[in-house]
């Protein structure tokens, strides 16, 4: 049996994943009764840890969203994944997320084990970044973010779009993917007025509130 501080730690572990646990299963996992999950549920919630549990025969614990971000426990594979996705943040096309994104990677290879750090290590000294011209396109995130929350509520998206030969107009979309190609962003969607597919350029976008309502699929 796990002692109480490492089974805590195991049960966050557990919690972090994107599904919901019956106490039956957290306690398989972690050598318990029942009852001495509901008391480690009871400990991570006075530790600040929002666990949700829902009752009934489906019922189970998740770990839900709180007023402040809590620490995450990685397992080795996404600790590597974090890394080098910072790494590569840092050097990309996103405005303002440069320093937030090294001081995060900084934080994460400090706590790193030495053989992670090695394998960090490793895949950096083998990829080189393709240089940009310095005029590049940056891309404001909240737009980003704003963009990508339409295309996850499938919420018609409102903007307005500059051209590359300058010229403005007013765009009633359904947003379905962004694509991230090089230093720069673009959108997939149906564009309405237009009835037909088109691409565009995020960092010529400027969104437009409110937004369309929801819109049913269209096959991509």
């Amino acid at each position: 049996m796990l002692e109480t501080s490492a089974r805590l730690l195991r049960l966050l572990s557990l919690l972090q994943t994107p599904r919901e646990w019956t106490g039956a299963e957290l306690g398989e996992r972690l050598g318990v009764s029942p009852r001495t999950v509901r008391n480690d549920v009871d400990k991570l919630r006075e530790l600040g840890y929002p666990v949700l549990a829902t009752r009934g025969a489906a019922g189970g614990y998740r770990l839900g969203a709180g007023a402040a971000m809590p620490p995450l426990l990685l397992d080795d594979e996404e600790a590597v994944a974090v890394a080098v996705g910072l790494r590569t943040v840092a050097t990309g096309a996103i405005a303002g997320i440069e320093e937030a994104s090294l001081r995060a990677l900084a934080k994460l290879e400090q706590v790193l084990p030495a053989r992670l750090r090695t394998r960090v290590g490793g895949l950096r000294s083998i990829i080189t970044p393709v240089p940009f011209a310095s005029a590049a396109p940056t891309v404001d995130p909240d737009v980003l973010t704003a963009v990508a929350a339409a295309c996850r509520a499938r919420e018609r998206l409102r903007f307005s779009y500059l051209s590359h030969d300058g010229s403005a107009s007013e765009r009633d979309a359904e947003p379905y993917q962004l694509v991230n190609w090089g230093r720069r962003w673009y959108l997939v969607a149906f564009d309405v007025g237009r009835g037909d597919w088109r691409t565009f350029r995020v960092d010529r976008i400027t969104p437009r509130t409110p937004g369309g309502g929801r819109f049913t699929p269209r096959p991509l």
